[in-house]
Formats: structure tokens, C-alpha cells, sequence
């Protein structure tokens, strides 16, 4: 359903935009943002599977789009200090509302050609170890780590498998629970499997609304569940993988409001609402000891 409704609203839009350059015919536009509206109020109960089409907007904002609009200074670095740099992770050091801060996220690319080149976010062993070496520094400067999870998974290939993409997931998941400093991940599209996990062991899980999170994508249940892919909407349903369905289960810990029809219609009140909760959540650990953030962090994990 999602889908018939964004097509239809994105044509409006056009529309409208077109009439608005022409600063006339203010009745037509008018009446071309009223259908606009109920078509997008008919978006208020969706079911799992369009929240998975919009987890999967490819105008849906990107890591860069909330370094950009959520932090000041970014600096970013590259490599993994070992063997090759990995463009699906995109990190650095910034700030905060003034406050140094590492920031990093998985990085999908927009046109073709930088898809290709950050390997649709499907994040390689090169890629999980440059994301621990800026965690590493964070703890050793006492930063605050902010991740943004968006990815299909980790990359599935020979040659991650020969670089040790098992080893450098787990490497990633018992170094982030030893850290002292508080980890805040924000899913903000596809948060699947170990892919996501190796930058999600976190203090507080924050969950944008259409995003999602789960074990592996709804088409990969279905093909091991029912030996159909074609049956992903149903598995959708069934692996409660929406952003109400974990904070129930006390997985998420709070739901970031989208705009009707997903963050890409209006990602400026999506920008604001996050900077007010990740102010709220980084304030919580301001009058904590190092152990205490520690201990907060394998409690939430151990009560999961």
C-alpha cells in the first residue's frame, strides 16, 4: 500500500512544486496539498512490511545527512590501520552541542556509483575494525560514542570471509561491552544481523519509527522459514521486527516520530526531534561514574 500512496504523493508534490515557481494558481495548490494530505493520513496504521519499504527509502537520510544537520566540527577519519579503508563505515570525531563526541554509521551511497563503492552498506572486516579503532580512542579521550545502524547486513563475500568478518564482528561486540563511555545507537533504516549488531551494543537503543530491526531481512526468513521469499511481508508480521514491536520488548528504548510517509517527506522536524532525545539521553550520563556506564550498559543487554 505504502508504496501506491508515496508514488501518487510524490507526483503531487511535483505538481505543486511546479505551480509554486510560477507564484500563481494558489487555488490549485490548495486543493493538490489537501489530497496530498489524506493520502498521507491514510499512512497513520501501517502494516510491518510498508515500514520495511520505507526502512528502505533510498531518500531516506543517510549517516552523512545527520552528521550534517545533527553535529558541528566533524572531522572524519579513515582506515583501519591494518589492511584497507572501507567506505560502508563513515566516522570521525565531532561535537555535540559543544561537547566532543564519536560519531559513526553505515554508509549506503545515493547514485550508483557510490553504492558500488560503500558496497550498499554491507560493511567488510575493514570496515568492523576502523569502527573499533574510533571506539578505541573515544574511551582512551573519554567521548561519547553515537552509531547510526543502517545496513542489510555485513557483507556476505569470500573475500570479508577470508579477512575474518566473524572474528572482527566479535572482536567489535566484546569491546563494546567493556567500554566506559556511553554508547547511544540510533537505527535509522535496516538494522539486520551481525551487520548491525557490530556497531549497536549500546547503552540506549534509539529506534526512528518506519526503521527496523532484526536478526536477518524479512526475505531471508521467509526463504529459510517457508523456502519462499515472496512470503516477506508475511514474515514481516511474524518477526516483530518494527520499531513498536522492540520497544515493547524493551530492545529499543525509545521511538524517534517520523513525519506521514516517512522521514524523506520531512527530515528537518526528524533532525529536531532527535538532537532533543539524544541531548535527554547524553544528560543521563553526565553525573555517572565510568563503572556505573559500564554496569548500565550489561544490565540492559542481560535483561534482554
Amino acid at each position: 500500500m505504502i508504496k501506491e500512496v508515496l508514488e501518487k504523493t510524490e507526483a503531487l508534490e511535483e505538481k505543486i512544486q511546479a505551480l509554486l515557481a510560477e507564484e500563481e494558481k494558489t487555488e490549485e495548490i490548495k486543493v493538490l496539498q489537501e489530497e496530498k494530505k489524506k493520502l498521507l493520513d491514510s499512512c497513520k496504521d501501517l502494516e510491518p512490511g510498508d515500514r520495511v519499504f520505507l526502512a528502505r527509502h533510498p531518500r531516506r537520510p543517510h549517516v552523512e545527512d545527520f552528521v550534517s544537520a545533527l553535529f558541528t566540527d566533524f572531522f572524519e577519519q579513515k582506515g583501519d590501520h591494518l589492511y584497507d579503508e572501507d567506505r560502508s563505515i563513515y566516522g570521525g570525531i565531532a561535537r555535540f552541542h559543544g561537547r566532543p563526541v564519536t560519531v559513526l554509521g553505515h554508509r549506503k551511497g545515493r547514485t550508483v556509483e557510490e553504492n558500488l563503492s560503500c558496497n550498499f552498506g554491507m560493511t567488510c572486516p575493514e570496515g568492523y575494525r576502523k569502527a573499533k579503532r574510533l571506539m578505541e580512542q573515544a574511551e582512551k579521550f573519554d567521548r561519547p560514542i553515537i552509531t547510526f545502524v543502517d545496513t542489510p547486513g555485513a557483507y556476505p563475500g569470500l573475500e570479508a570471509e577470508q579477512h575474518g568478518q566473524g572474528e572482527a564482528i566479535a572482536k567489535n561486540l566484546a569491546f563494546m561491552s567493556s567500554l566506559h563511555v556511553p554508547v547511544i545507537a540510533v537505527v535509522t533504516g535496516e538494522g539486520s544481523s551481525g551487520g548491525a549488531l557490530g556497531i549497536c551494543v549500546a547503552n540506549k537503543i534509539l529506534m526512528l519509527e518506519n526503521a527496523i530491526y532484526s536478526v536477518l531481512s524479512p526475505e531471508g526468513f521467509a526463504t529459510i522459514l517457508w523456502k519462499d521469499s515472496s512470503r516477506a511481508a508475511e514474515a514481516a508480521k511474524v518477526m516483530k521486527l518494527t520499531a513498536k514491536d522492540l520497544k515493547e520488548a524493551n530492545v529499543a528504548d525509545e521511538v524517534v516520530p517520523e513525519s506521514l510517509g516517512g522521514a524523506q517527506d520531512d527530515p528537518e522536524s526528524l533532525y529536531k526531534a532527535l538532537d532533543q532525545i539524544l541531548e535527554k539521553t547524553l544528560a543521563y550520563y553526565e553525573g555517572m561514574s565510568r563503572h556505573e556506564i559500564r554496569k548500565d550498559r550489561l544490565s540492559k543487554f542481560r535483561n534482554i
